[in-house]
């Protein structure tokens, strides 16, 4: 199959929406990652996105939307306190699970009975949504477990000959993946995968909000999850990634001079000093700065021929939650402690 490579047109964003129309697998930018997009009813094209992928069966997808109103065609109950969220952070990064409608096939859903919502923020994402009217079921557009794609480049890197079409709308704005949530009722809101989204910005509009313990902690092999990124190993480079969680930089910057191999790297904030004789990439200082380079800089290490990373361990609140529980993911939650 030969990828096709399109620009955010409007001839390009048609011909897209036409191979998605037709079955046909297309990646397109979001303003989280790009997703790797199909028509959320056809099983057959849903059952092609995992395939493509290598994606385990038991991960459900997101489905996507371009107007509010479309959440009824997809969901057989929203509540209240969604529609609140939906006029509050809509387009945007967040996904809502709610009970699905049998339009949605369990393929789609992991074979669960709910399914993840959202409507994005990026344009291209919404115009090619309208263009080909479907909703759209799209996990990031990577290789199973390998870091999620901010670029159409790196779209192409892992999915050339395996899918129609690219889409390409530009660099991702937030980097990670939008933050899921579901309603255990009409007044709590439990927090399944962290985003831009936080746990603080989300507080105001229920009377509970916590954050599920797989954020934090391997989940066990048989365990069915409601959210994708909750389960299996995520996000990963071919570089081995060691988060640190130091009490300040001497102590990172002692232990890894004092453990360094053939192939060592640092990926550091953008205010920390040099680690002597330790080559190293930066990822910002806020949480949404790391946010948007973590991906990035994991394809880059990779290129520069990383084999071992040792990184500067974010927050663990706000919008740093997310770019922690990547790491974690990434690392298989093995982290070094001092």
């Amino acid at each position: 199959m030969n990828t096709e490579f399109l620009h955010d047109t409007p001839e390009d964003i048609a011909r897209a929406a036409s191979l998605l129309h037709d079955g046909e697998l297309v990646a397109f930018p979001t303003e989280t990652v790009y997703g790797l997009g199909a028509d959320a009813r056809r099983e057959d094209s849903v059952r092609a996105v995992f395939a493509a992928k290598g994606r385990p069966a038991d991960n459900p997808l997101i489905v996507h939307i371009a107007e509010t109103e479309q959440i009824y065609d997809i969901a057989s109950e929203v509540p209240d306190l969604a529609l609140r969220l939906a006029e509050a952070f809509w387009p945007g990064p967040l996904t809502m699970v709610l009970p699905k409608r049998d339009c949605i096939p369990l393929v789609t859903s992991g074979g669960l009975e709910t399914v993840g919502i959202r409507m994005p923020k990026h344009p291209v994402a919404r115009a090619l949504i309208r263009e080909s009217g479907c909703p759209i079921a799209a996990p990031s557009a990577n290789r199973s477990g390998k870091p999620s794609p901010t670029t159409a480049r790196h779209v192409m890197d892992d999915m050339d000959g395996r899918i129609a079409a690219v889409l390409d709308g530009g660099l991702c704005e937030v980097g990670v993946e939008s933050t899921v949530i579901c309603f255990d009722d009409p007044k709590t809101i439990h927090i399944l995968r962290p985003g831009l989204i936080s746990r603080e910005d989300l507080a105001p509009y229920a009377a509970r909000v916590y954050v599920d313990k797989a954020i934090f902690e391997q989940v066990a092999p048989d365990t069915k999850v409601a959210s994708p990124g909750m389960k299996y190993k995520h996000y990963s480079p071919d570089a081995k990634i060691l988060p640190v969680d130091a009490p300040d930089f001497e102590a990172f910057s002692h232990y890894v001079r004092n453990h360094a191999v053939f192939g060592t790297y640092c990926l550091l904030f953008d205010a920390d000093p040099e680690v002597e004789g330790i080559p190293s990439m930066r990822y910002g200082d806020s949480g949404a700065e790391q946010a948007h380079y973590l991906f990035l800089r994991f394809r880059e290490l990779d290129e520069a021929g990383a084999k071992l990373v040792y990184v500067r361990m974010p927050r663990h609140d706000g919008a740093d939650l997310s770019v922690y529980n990547r790491l974690m993911r990434a690392a298989g939650f093995e982290v070094i402690s001092l």
